[in-house]
């Protein structure tokens, strides 16, 4: 697999995630760590047929604390957002986690799965101040305001572990301990994470709440297991082969830029300039990372940069 083929991959992870949150928002009063939970369950099941066959699959002693602990990011990034959730506004975790890709590229540098320069560092500041601009033009429209409190510090715990997960998929695989299958990566971290996931929503959440899901919340939990789930962290691992941490979490940058475009859909009088410099400077931002990537992943004379992934 090329850097190409890794960026594109990764401009369709963020459309389907821009795409999830109005999915979310269509379902029902839902526990949100037990629906998460279930989300894993179904992306496993997924892509049990894909990973099953592949080799690596067996779990050894090597691999399974590298998935211990991407588990653990996963149950403390959506712990963490759905407790914040309920005590930080929309814009202050807005805001937060645009410190996600500076995050991964700082804790890329400590496992020695990034390179130090400036230029990524550059391209991530400049998608992070877009992303903020748009958070903005989101407040403008929809209302907030910016506070740090005790769930903006919790939500940035989040961010971290979010920010490491990448960081620890990259670790694993230059250090051997995981295996070159991205299907199998992504099966036993979602299933690792899913499991620690459902004994916090086991303990925080009632259970009986699930009484009011309706035939079209199950068609959506299915839908956000395969695609929100399942393809978009298979197509994160995939990427991973190829691309740094800093590289793949810059895309989240794109994520509230698709999401305004769905807004615009839903309620075009939203159209407005205040959108332009946030979305411009994110475009570049993604613009200057694929002109980056193509530019240090070319073959030397006595290698490619060819790599297969499922």
């Amino acid at each position: 697999m090329t850097a190409r083929t890794a960026h594109l991959g990764m401009l369709l992870w963020a459309a389907l995630v821009g795409l999830s949150f109005p999915a979310v928002g269509l379902m029902s009063a839902l526990p949100p760590m037990l629906l998460t939970a279930l989300r894993f369950a179904i992306a496993c099941l997924g892509l049990w047929p894909l990973a099953y066959r592949a080799e690596g699959f067996a779990l050894t002693r090597r691999a399974l604390p590298v998935y211990v602990l991407m588990g653990l990011c996963l149950a403390g990034f959506f712990g963490a957002m759905f407790w914040a959730a309920h005590h930080a506004t929309a814009l202050s975790m807005a805001t937060l986690y645009v410190t996600v890709p500076l995050l991964a590229y700082g804790l890329g540098l400590g496992f020695r799965v990034e390179r130090l320069a400036w230029r990524l560092p550059a391209i991530l500041a400049l998608g992070a101040v877009g992303a903020l601009a748009l958070a903005y033009a989101e407040a403008l429209v929809r209302g907030g305001q910016i506070r740090f409190g005790m769930g903006e510090a919790v939500f940035f715990v989040g961010c971290l572990c979010s920010a490491f997960y990448p960081v620890l998929s990259k670790w694993g695989l230059n250090a051997g301990r995981l295996p070159a299958s991205a299907a199998v990566r992504t099966f036993w971290s979602l299933g690792l994470g899913g499991i620690l996931i459902g004994a916090l929503g086991v303990a925080m959440e009632p259970v009986s709440r699930f009484s009011a899901m309706v035939w079209s919340d199950a068609l959506l939990l299915v839908y956000l297991g395969l695609f929100s789930s399942a393809l978009t962290f298979w197509l994160m691992q995939r990427a991973t082969l190829v691309l740094t941490p800093g590289a793949i979490t810059a895309y989240g940058y794109l994520v509230p830029f698709v999401s305004m475009l769905v807004l615009f859909l839903r309620v075009p009088r939203s159209l407005d300039w205040a959108w332009l410099p946030g979305s411009l400077m994110v475009l570049v931002a993604i613009a200057l990372l694929l002109r980056h990537d193509a530019g240090s992943s070319r073959p030397s004379a006595g290698g490619s940069t060819q790599t297969q992934a499922d």
